[in-house]
């Protein structure tokens, strides 16, 4: 047996002649540097599901998401936020407060009250 035969890292895989045939068209994708292949298909399937198919335009969206390729924290009390803090002085970590910590308050122009009126017995 030459190793050849059972080494092949030297050579890219290619398709099997049949599954070419067979497929309308295949395409490779990945992050530029792929360092993350996961985040960026689920931008393109996002991409994807936005496009129109009558055209080969770009379509307007972010390229990606405010996020990207961090993970978020949303600490929901000022003693989450305070557990985080201790945690982050502990772990080198890359770190960007996006939206400071404050108290949570509803939008302006939520509904405060009901429409419908409470039930008071028969």
């Amino acid at each position: 047996m030459r190793a050849k035969e059972f080494i092949n890292e030297a050579k890219e895989g290619t398709m099997h002649k049949h599954a070419v045939g067979a497929s309308t068209g295949v395409s490779k994708v990945r992050d530029v540097g792929g360092l993350d292949r996961v985040y960026h298909m689920n931008r393109l399937w996002m991409a994807m599901a936005m496009a129109d198919g009558k055209s080969q335009d770009a379509v307007e969206m972010d390229y990606a998401s405010f996020a990207e390729k961090y993970n978020t924290v949303h600490p929901y009390s000022e003693e989450e936020y305070n557990m985080l803090m201790q945690a982050l002085k502990t772990i080198p970590t890359d770190h960007k407060e996006v939206v400071p910590y404050s108290k949570s308050k509803e939008p302006e122009d939520t509904a405060k009250t009901s429409p419908v009126k409470g039930f008071k017995g028969w």
